[in-house]
């Protein structure tokens, strides 16, 4: 029998919590766009786990994911007023997902790149609702437990939120006409050609560079087909000159990893529709990317040499 506040008891307790961490880090990374800042918020549900009177605690899997939700919606407020005055465009931080493609979830939603953008512009309980509905499938009963609302209430959260989603993306291509649109414009890029450049983008695509003042990106959103291209075109010479590209499972899709001399500057990745690439996404702060697969290509990945 174990003692509680002893050893026994506190073995225990980290086993619970162990069992349940993937799907707090889930919770927490779809909800800040930030694995660095999702570790930092479950190492908080830990330690408030260690130091709680567990006896009273009925279920401990519901209790662990009320207070990560609801520590993530806190984090996101302050989060967002970082982010006014961050330099330049602001995307999430790339997370591996080539060993666990659902991230601690039921299912792999709200965790594309395109996706995690859109959420940034919900009210932090809005994209709390829909996280825990679409990606980790929680009754609504339970949602209204962990945020404090009401049923109905949670239930308008979530249909506003799906219905915002939709309405600002396009329906996705599959994934491995993701990926072949990547390896292509990773071909177009890399050659500077800027014919190819603009076949392969929808008339509207806007690129987005994320050094967060960190290293030369452009700090404004490029948009349309020409002026991308163009846009491209121009750095094409130095920019891939020495570049070797691995490709790699990060948010559920395929990402191509940049990098010189064994060490990864770049994570890029597409956002396709049936009308061509819609997004191009440069994530470059060197802060942002130590989250990406590293080491050799997994089995049936693919790489090229610089030219």
């Amino acid at each position: 029998m174990k003692t509680p506040g002893g050893a026994g008891d506190l073995d225990h307790a980290v086993a619970v919590f162990a069992e349940v961490r993937p799907r707090l880090f889930g919770i927490a990374y779809r909800m800040l766009g930030s694995a660095t800042e999702a570790e930092d918020l479950v190492q908080d549900v830990w330690l408030r786990w260690q130091n709680y009177d567990r006896a009273t605690v009925e279920n401990p899997a519901a209790f662990l994911a009320t207070v990560a939700t609801r520590l993530a919606i806190n984090a996101s407020q302050s989060a967002r007023a970082r982010r006014e005055t961050y330099i330049g465009p602001w995307l999430p931080e790339p997370v591996d997902t080539g060993a666990d493609p659902y991230l601690g979830a039921e299912r792999g939603e709200a965790l594309e790149f395109a996706i995690l953008i859109l959420l940034e512009r919900l009210s932090p309980t809005e994209r709390a609702a829909y996280v825990l509905r679409e990606a980790f499938d929680y009754p609504y009963r339970q949602i209204a437990e962990i945020i404090g609302a009401g049923e109905p209430a949670v239930r308008q959260l979530v249909s506003r939120a799906r219905r915002h989603v939709l309405d600002g993306r396009r329906a996705p291509v599959a994934g491995n006409e993701q990926r072949r649109l990547l390896t292509a414009f990773v071909t177009a890029a890399r050659s500077g050609d800027l014919k190819a450049l603009e076949e392969l983008f929808a008339a509207d695509v806007t690129s987005y560079s994320d050094g967060g003042g960190a290293v030369r990106a452009s700090r404004f959103p490029v948009v349309g087909a020409t002026r991308v291209a163009r846009y491209v075109r121009a750095f094409a010479n130095h920019f891939w000159d020495g570049v070797d590209v691995r490709y790699a499972s990060t948010n559920g899709q395929t990402s191509a990893l940049l990098g010189r001399d064994g060490q990864v500057f770049a994570v890029l990745t597409v956002d396709a529709s049936a009308q061509g690439i819609d997004r191009v996404l440069w994530m470059m702060n060197p802060d942002k990317i130590t989250a990406v697969p590293a080491g050799p290509d997994r089995p049936g990945s693919r790489r090229t040499a610089s030219s």
